[in-house]
């Protein structure tokens, strides 16, 4: 299966797309030796509980997804045919190493997220800016998807970008949700909403899919789905994993679908 001429998602075809961030279960077992909890086990509940992805960000000082668990995660998605293995991180790091190495091997690489976030930062908080990158990622662009691999770019909601991405032949942008989920939080969504949608219509406009991700969370997602056209995908993982902490993976998955489908 091509992954630049279908999501492998055709049955879910319409609506959005769960990925499920395994990071923070990678954080939480580093903190001692003992392999618990297991980033597998998180990964394969999420899976059998109807997730259609799983999505890690493995960065160069390991502080949470290490280098055997991109491998044995691949290894464990080449079980589930029907859903998608998403690799995201900087692409000037460790990101682009592992993406040659996994289609080398044979094993799942659907889609691979670049994301400009430097060594110190401890989480994503800004997108790609353009044209300052562009000249430094077109060429791994170019790779990846030689590579059969969808390339997305992590974007902030800013319409006048979409155009850019798409003549750097980016398959997706991944709109970069926190200010939204901070909004959100604050009763003041309807605030940065319109920009959203706004750059979600551009990247329509430009034939480029759409994903979202960062702090979405049971109480937000719906509202975003609904307001934002066109999202194919979702990648959610800290309030994921707080929230599988309390309801256990599957409720939280579930859960999750269900925020999706009332979206829908």
């Amino acid at each position: 299966m091509n992954p630049l001429l279908t999501t492998g998602l055709d049955a879910h075809r319409g609506a959005t797309a769960l990925s499920v961030n395994v990071n923070k279960v990678a954080l939480l077992r580093n903190t001692r030796d003992l392999g618990i909890p297991s980033v597998l086990r998180a990964a394969t509940l999420a899976l059998e509980a109807g997730a259609h992805g799983i999505t890690v960000h493995p960065r160069p000082d390991e502080r949470h997804i290490r280098r055997h668990d991109v491998y044995e995660l691949a290894e464990l998605m080449q079980q589930w045919p029907q859903a998608e293995y998403n690799i995201e991180g900087n692409p000037f790091h460790n990101l682009m190493d592992f993406v040659r190495d996994l289609v080398a091997r044979g094993l799942p690489c659907h889609q691979v997220t670049f994301v400009p976030d430097s060594v110190e930062q401890s989480t994503s908080d800004h997108g790609w800016q353009f044209p300052h990158d562009a000249e430094r990622l077109a060429p791994l662009i170019d790779e990846a998807r030689a590579l059969g691999v969808r390339v997305s770019l992590f974007m902030d909601p800013q319409p006048e970008a979409m155009a850019a991405a798409r003549a750097l032949r980016a398959d997706r942008v991944e709109l970069y949700t926190e200010t939204y989920a901070r909004a959100h939080l604050a009763g003041e969504a309807a605030s940065v909403l319109p920009a959203f949608a706004a750059t979600a219509h551009a990247a329509l406009r430009e034939g480029l899919g759409i994903n979202a991700g960062h702090d979405l969370n049971r109480d937000n997602l719906t509202d975003f789905l609904r307001a934002v056209p066109g999202v194919q995908e979702v990648s959610i993982g800290h309030a994921l994993i707080a929230d599988a902490l309390e309801l256990g993976y599957t409720e939280t998955v579930r859960d999750y679908l269900r925020c999706i489908h009332a979206a829908a």
